[in-house]
């Protein structure tokens, strides 16, 4: 084969390559599955890593969900809109009443009732936070008589919390900002959830440490409502693209993502 052949059997294959994925433009039947309304509303909530961090400071907003919410939108051809709600638990709310196309949650099996999930993206570790002064040691030191636990009201956490403490008391918080409050305030002891939002909690409660040791863990992927079959394999697609091009990891360094499990992005 001669020296110029080569060349073209090589610039065919980059060719083929850039073209190759959800780059591509998808087909139609799938970006009116994803994205019925002509934009893609991309479910967030606040003081999240894994969803979204407001812009402070001039800056810009980050989270994963935020980010690779954002690059959907842009492969699927349609406009992004950020659709920011108070807390996790009105988010999957607005999922069952079809106001939301897309979300990066924990994929539990209740949510699979009422969600289409796609492989896994992140992984974290679940922990407890504890303000400034307490003297719990570590996550196992955390289930006492006594010991008031807050937890986000409709999380899987709230949920999976009461079947781990047999001691301590559950203390639901309608918001992560609350919680924060409430552990300020002296009206909870710990408050439980994955170590991604409690390091995040603990940067602005000074003293607030994060306890070692791990009572649970999410698995985080993207989300769709039931009924949307056709833009499935596409998901899919976009999910490997994203992870394999580094869009996730990326996402996961701006938004600080801390609490993941050792091979946590995937």
């Amino acid at each position: 084969m001669s020296l110029a052949w080569k060349r073209a059997l090589a610039l065919l294959a980059v060719l083929a390559a850039g073209c190759a994925g959800p780059a591509t433009a998808p087909a139609p039947e799938a970006r009116a599955a994803l994205a019925p309304s002509g934009k893609l509303r991309v479910g967030l909530y606040p003081g999240s890593p894994t969803s979204y961090i407001p812009a402070a400071g001039g800056g810009e907003a980050k989270g994963v969900g935020y980010e690779v919410g954002r690059e959907m939108a842009a492969r699927l051809g349609v406009p992004f809109e950020p659709t920011v709600f108070p807390a996790n638990a009105q988010l999957l709310d607005a999922v069952k009443a079809g106001q939301v196309d897309v979300l990066l949650t924990n994929a539990t099996e209740e949510r699979r009732r009422f969600i289409d999930f796609s492989a896994t993206l992140i992984e974290l570790e679940k922990g407890y936070l504890v303000p400034a002064g307490s003297p719990i040691a570590d996550a196992a030191a955390v289930d006492r008589d006594g010991v008031r636990v807050g937890v986000s009201k409709g999380s899987s956490s709230e949920r999976e919390l009461a079947g781990v403490l047999h001691h301590a008391k559950l203390v639901p918080a309608p918001s992560l900002e609350e919680a924060g409050r409430m552990l300020s305030q002296g009206k909870i002891d710990a408050f439980g959830t994955n170590k991604a939002i409690l390091f995040e909690m603990s940067d602005n409660l000074a003293g607030s440490r994060v306890l070692p040791g791990v009572w649970g863990h999410e698995s985080f992927a993207l989300g769709v409502p039931k009924g949307r079959d056709a833009g499935h394999a596409w998901l899919q697609s976009f999910v490997r693209t994203a992870r394999a091009e580094g869009v996730v990891s990326r996402a996961a360094q701006r938004a600080g993502l801390r609490g993941t499990t050792a091979d946590a992005v995937k």
